[in-house]
């Protein structure tokens, strides 16, 4: 398996990917760019190495020849580490963003992306984890009174937590992370169910979305969030 450290004094940056090609690309610009680069071509060896010592930030690819990428990332935080990782993808669908951030990702790019982009992409991640600390985990999403914290898998309105089941969360972060597009059912099917073959699926959605309703708007009936658009499906939005 491939592995390279530069000797640069920049932040250390770990590209896990099975693409020779990409990791000889990113290797370079990073390392141009004055990060010190560690790269893999597997996610397990990139697992040990971690181990021993974590680096700054992480660019992972979700698919591995050894261990997918989510799985990977979501093993990572279960064990205490807190460094960025935007996940890399050549598929582009809202089930694999919705995956990749629930398993613990910062952020995702799809395959091609230019270098500047990640590059900013880069600089984002740095920074919120410079401005959280570094024992404390927590990357807010905020729209109006509604709080989201991915990595707790927390929500709050108005300061008072709202306990919601793990479909209902990963429905209402969905939603937020496409605030102001409308998702259709099909969208939401894809997101949050995949290929899974479900009975009434249409219907499971409505149900879902009652439930949130009902537990983060201040009249249900009327909702000031979540919005129902007629023959197409929902949209949520700050009042």
């Amino acid at each position: 398996m491939e592995r390279k450290i530069n000797s640069a004094a920049g932040p250390r940056i770990m590209v896990v990917d099975d693409d020779p090609g990409i990791l000889k690309v990113l290797r370079g610009n990073l390392e141009l760019a004055g990060y010190e680069v560690e790269t893999f071509a597997a996610g397990l060896p990139a697992h040990e190495a971690i181990r021993q010592r974590p680096p700054d930030l992480m660019i992972l690819d979700l698919t591995l020849p050894d261990i997918d990428g989510v799985l990977l990332c979501r093993r990572l935080r279960e064990e205490g580490f807190e460094f960025p990782v935007i996940m890399l993808t050549a598929r582009d669908g809202l089930a694999d963003k919705v995956l990749g951030l629930e398993g613990g990702g910062d952020d995702y790019m799809v395959k091609p992306f230019a270098f500047l982009e990640l590059q900013a992409r880069i600089k984002t991640c740095m920074r919120r984890k410079s401005g959280r600390g570094s024992h404390e985990v927590s990357e807010e999403l905020r729209i109006g009174e509604l709080t989201i914290d991915r990595r707790r898998r927390q929500v709050t309105v108005a300061g008072r937590q709202v306990e919601l089941t793990n479909k209902e969360f990963s429905l209402l972060l969905l939603l937020a992370e496409n605030r102001g597009r409308v998702l259709t059912r099909e969208d939401i099917r894809k997101a949050l169910w995949g290929k899974r073959q479900l009975y009434s699926w249409s219907r499971a959605i409505d149900v879902h979305i009652r439930h949130l309703r009902q537990k983060i708007e201040e009249d249900p009936e009327h909702p000031a969030m979540i919005h129902t658009v007629i023959g197409v499906g929902y949209r949520l939005e700050a009042e």
